[in-house]
């Protein structure tokens, strides 16, 4: 059922990896009883949700920096499959989702990204985007 996801999450990590080599700085991450370790330095992290696919590519930029000015340091965003894959085998990388440029802005502008890569993303889109993903394999789901 999720090949071709699979496959689109391979071809996003790959881009995304060429296209940040240069510019990703490489950073250890792990934990205590009492935070996140960045670094070996303890971080209490703020983050603050922009949904690429929600604002134009040109709005993104005074976005995340308003974002940083109220003190995030994280911005985390949901991965809309249903817009990269309207139709099953036909991607869309451009416009407003165009990710990898997102990915870059807030990359450049310091902040970390935490990429919820889905499939189901929740954010008020028609059932977190699953009825779409069941009803491509002819599945169906029971709401309770």
């Amino acid at each position: 059922m999720f090949q071709g996801r699979a496959f689109l999450a391979a071809l996003l990590c790959f881009s995304l990896t060429f296209e940040l080599g240069e510019s990703f700085v490489p950073f250890n991450v792990s934990y205590d009883n009492r935070a996140l370790l960045i670094n070996g330095k303890r971080r209490m992290l703020i983050s603050a949700g922009i949904h690429y696919p929600r604002a134009t590519p040109e709005m993104w930029p005074n976005l995340i920096a308003k974002s940083k000015e109220g003190g995030a340091d994280v911005i985390q965003t949901y991965v809309f499959w249903n817009g990269h894959e309207p139709v099953r085998g036909q991607y869309n990388f451009e416009g407003s989702y165009d990710i990898v440029k997102f990915v870059k802005l807030v990359g450049s502008s310091g902040l970390y990204l935490h990429l919820r890569i889905g499939p189901y993303i929740c954010a008020e889109w028609n059932f977190g985007h699953a009825n779409e993903l069941l009803e491509m394999d002819n599945l169906q789901i029971c709401y309770m």
